[in-house]
């Protein structure tokens, strides 16, 4: 069975997603303690669409989405954000450092919750953290090359 070429018809991730079930905190947290910067902040219907991307990147945006309407019910949403807190809603974020050593030292100085030490790993070094909601982040200087 031949699969049609797709070429050129994706070009590329601009917005990904994670749950949090306050996005004031949210904010706090990716923009106060992380760095990243506001790329979208505005009342969508019934819900706040907002947005946060590393500095200049705008194309590479994460959805800070508060579980409930109109994406799920209330009682989804409770559902949503027990399982967040619990660290299993599935909320992973993949983020690119020049210094891991650095950046882990000035996330620990801020009270950043690390759950693992930097790591010499064979695509380079990197560490593990949660968010204030119970999402994993991990933060990888990448080899070049």
């Amino acid at each position: 069975m031949r699969v049609p070429s797709v070429v050129g018809m994706l070009t590329g991730i601009t917005i990904s997603q994670i749950y949090v079930p306050d996005q004031d905190a949210a904010l706090d947290f990716y923009v106060g303690k992380l760095g990243l910067e506001v790329v979208t902040d505005m009342a969508f219907g019934p819900m706040r669409f907002l947005t946060v991307a590393p500095a200049g990147r705008p194309d590479r945006q994460v959805l800070l989405e508060k579980p409930g309407p109109p994406s799920m019910s209330e009682e989804t949403a409770a559902e949503v954000r027990q399982a967040i807190s619990k660290g299993v809603a599935g909320g992973h974020l993949f983020l690119a450092c020049d210094d891991a050593y650095r950046t882990h030292a000035e996330l620990k100085e801020k009270g950043v919750e690390i759950t693992e030490e930097p790591v010499d790993q064979p695509y380079g070094i990197d560490f593990g953290l949660r968010d204030p909601f119970g999402n994993h982040l991990r933060i990888a200087q990448l080899k070049q090359g």
